[in-house]
């Protein structure tokens, strides 16, 4: 509120458009979507793990490097979807039980995120190391084979009433945090696996799966539950 109040006074010029978002508000939901979009140990997470233990914690870096480029297509065509879809439907009730229906779906997700067994559709790596575009292609094209991801970021889209229609310079900048947050922890995974490579095996793996899922079911009931009894507002944008 202080930085907004300072440009509005010292340096008006600079704003073109009405300035009444919280960049910081939406930067931080932006990298934590990036996160929870990347975090659950799919077919590309073992990849990451099996890379970074057989090749090297950069050849695991470039895996999660291809699935963010992967993830940040589909996190585009939905925010694209959802932004025509809420021009039409922008009153506060409908917006209400968008985010209720999102909180449902994100724990629904935590729940199969933390029952799931992630190795019986385990991508081997090969033995070679190859170049490492070559890894961050390979990984690009396994993630991107998967566009079921479009549904979680729906759910999270709505649970953190991310999309913000016709305010195309901050979304701009809300969805460039995305990829910021997936690198994030692609980044403290392949550090982590490449600390502890004596000692981590497939029960690791296993271990995150159920921490992801838990923290992902807490959260999306701790929002559920502060939505449902009001204990805080809706951002309104419109």
């Amino acid at each position: 509120m202080v930085f907004r109040s300072l440009i509005r006074t010292f340096a008006p010029d600079m704003l073109p458009f009405d300035f009444h978002i919280d960049f910081v508000n939406l930067l931080f939901k932006g990298i934590l979507i990036g996160i929870i979009a990347s975090a659950p140990m799919g077919p590309v997470g073992i990849l990451c793990v099996q890379r970074t233990l057989n090749k090297g914690r950069w050849y695991g870096f470039v895996t999660g490097i291809g699935a963010a480029i992967s993830d940040i297509i589909y996190a585009l065509i939905t925010g694209f979807g959802m932004s025509f879809v809420m021009n039409m439907v922008n009153n506060s009730r409908y917006q209400f039980l968008l985010q209720i229906l999102g909180s449902i779906m994100l724990l629904a997700f935590g729940i199969y995120c933390y029952r799931s067994n992630p190795m019986k559709n385990m991508h081997v790596s090969g033995k070679q190391k190859g170049t490492l575009i070559h890894n961050g292609v390979t990984a690009f094209f396994v993630t991107f084979s998967n566009p079921l991801i479009i549904f979680l970021f729906i759910a999270m889209y709505a649970q953190f009433s991310f999309v913000v229609p016709n305010h195309p310079v901050e979304m701009c900048l809300g969805y460039l945090s995305i990829p910021f947050g997936a690198l994030l922890w692609w980044y403290g995974l392949t550090w982590l696996v490449d600390k502890i490579r004596g000692i981590f095996d497939t029960s690791g793996i296993l271990i995150i799966n159920k921490v992801i899922g838990s923290v992902v079911i807490i959260f999306s009931l701790i929002v559920l539950f502060g939505t449902v009894f009001n204990l805080y507002k809706l951002p309104n944008y419109y």
